[in-house]
């Protein structure tokens, strides 16, 4: 017997069909949430990254990990004294293709506190600061950069090797005991923005634009679509099967 939609609902079919369905529709929303959040998160970076440098955090680690999320990507300008002779490396870092490090110093605060500086990237033959001695600047300096949340390592990134001088992931604390610093270390460090008129010069600074991917509107239209596809695909054939098999 025929529904009144036009065809006979097939038991299989129909037990595929609808629990696909929901999840597609439950995969084409989350993905619209995901979007919002990460909407508003672009525009609250951007908005820190625009706004006037304030001095970097003179806190603790528990006291920062509290109120990190205000502080990540807020631009700040520090002044202090950098450790050229401590420089580190972040080995695997890229530009424009191109294999290289970025050159990590620490600088010491005019507050007396130390933090790590990522100061931008240098190609494989620049690694050595004896090999590019004209970037490194000596006596008090401005830093104009970011804040950024140290101690994030991804799920597919090696433990830092100190032993071998091998770096993947800024850690203050760990480079501090590598390096024998003493006194207060920051728990965050800073990313040093490349200058105003967009001008290279080694390290090649942080891009002073946010880039961060957001295609959770593509993602969106494609859950929807793969249901919507899903639910034509099911109602036309039933219609055929329908046509092939006549009511008596």
């Amino acid at each position: 017997m025929t529904s009144r939609f036009g065809f006979r609902p097939r038991l299989f079919p129909t037990l595929f069909t609808i629990p696909a369905v929901i999840m597609m529709l439950g995969l084409g929303t989350w993905q619209v949430q995901r979007l919002i959040w990460k909407t508003a998160l672009i525009d609250q970076f951007e908005a820190r990254v625009t706004s006037p440098a304030i001095a970097p955090p003179d806190i603790t680690s528990d006291a920062f990990l509290a109120s990190v999320e205000d502080w990540r990507y807020r631009r700040v300008e520090a002044t202090g004294t950098f450790l050229n002779d401590k420089e580190l490396h972040l080995i695997g870092q890229t530009f424009k293709g191109n294999a290289g490090f970025h050159v990590l110093t620490p600088m010491v605060l005019d507050s007396g506190l130390t933090v790590f500086v990522n100061r931008g990237w240098v190609p494989q033959d620049r690694r050595r600061a004896a090999e590019r001695p004209a970037t490194l600047i000596e006596g008090e300096t401005a830093v104009d950069g970011l804040i950024q949340q140290a101690n994030r390592k991804g799920y597919f990134v090696p433990e830092n090797e100190p032993q071998n001088d091998i770096w993947f992931t800024v850690r203050p604390k760990e480079m501090a005991e590598f390096l024998g610093l003493t006194g207060p270390v920051a728990p965050y460090y800073i990313i040093e923005l490349g200058p105003l008129d967009g001008s290279l010069k080694l390290p090649f600074g942080a891009n002073r634009e946010i880039d961060v991917r957001n295609e959770h509107l593509q993602y969106a239209i494609t859950w929807y679509l793969l249901a919507l596809t899903l639910i034509v695909v099911y109602v036309l054939w039933h219609r055929s099967m329908d046509q092939k098999q006549p009511d008596a």
